[in-house]
């Protein structure tokens, strides 16, 4: 019997969590800033999914794992860092932050217009660097990993409405951020 019960649950895991892999690792990264430290969040993360399969009820299973995903972060940061310790200057291999790095442009590419567009991506991450921890957030799941408001919602177990205006407010927060940037 209890073969049967790690078979299912494996198989459980195989079939909820494994093909939200990669948006988790995504996740975690956005949290923690670098590879090394969103592969122990994951590790945490994975752990706890694994092994809490079997209580999972049905819907939207990539909210469930990033939800997990996001309160393993949260634990892991609470241990490991002092306050909100996050860098705002990118990953400390050298790589910009979530999201940010150009498009390839190709071999033809005007250098004045790909400057212009590392600097203005330089300083949107500064921007969004600044924003609170919540703000932050809410950024990184709706518009760098493309969340639904409800897939939000659930993962961080707020109403929608909450989701909705949270994320104007993060908005404004960016968009003032970005003016006085600009006027610099």
């Amino acid at each position: 019997m209890d073969q049967f019960h790690d078979y299912r649950q494996s198989e459980l895991f195989e079939s909820v969590v494994v093909p939200h892999l990669s948006d988790a690792y995504r996740l975690a990264r956005a949290f923690t800033r670098n590879g090394p430290d969103a592969d122990d969040v994951l590790q945490d993360a994975s752990l706890r999914l694994f092994r809490f399969v079997a209580t999972y009820r049905g819907g939207d299973a990539r909210s469930w794992v990033l939800r997990v995903v996001r309160n393993a972060a949260y634990s892991w940061m609470k241990t490991n860092r002092r306050g909100n310790q996050i860098p705002l200057d990118g990953y400390p291999d050298g790589t910009p932050g979530p999201d940010l790095h150009l498009a390839a442009t190709g071999g033809d590419a005007d250098p004045l217009a790909i400057e212009e567009q590392r600097c203005e991506s330089e300083m949107l991450r500064v921007a969004i660097g600044d924003l609170t921890h919540g703000q932050r957030e809410i950024v990184v799941l709706r518009d760098l990993r493309g969340l639904a408001y409800r897939e939000i919602a659930e993962t961080l177990s707020v109403p929608i409405g909450t989701v909705m205006s949270r994320l104007s407010r993060a908005h404004a927060a960016l968009e003032r951020r970005l003016e006085g940037a600009a006027i610099r």
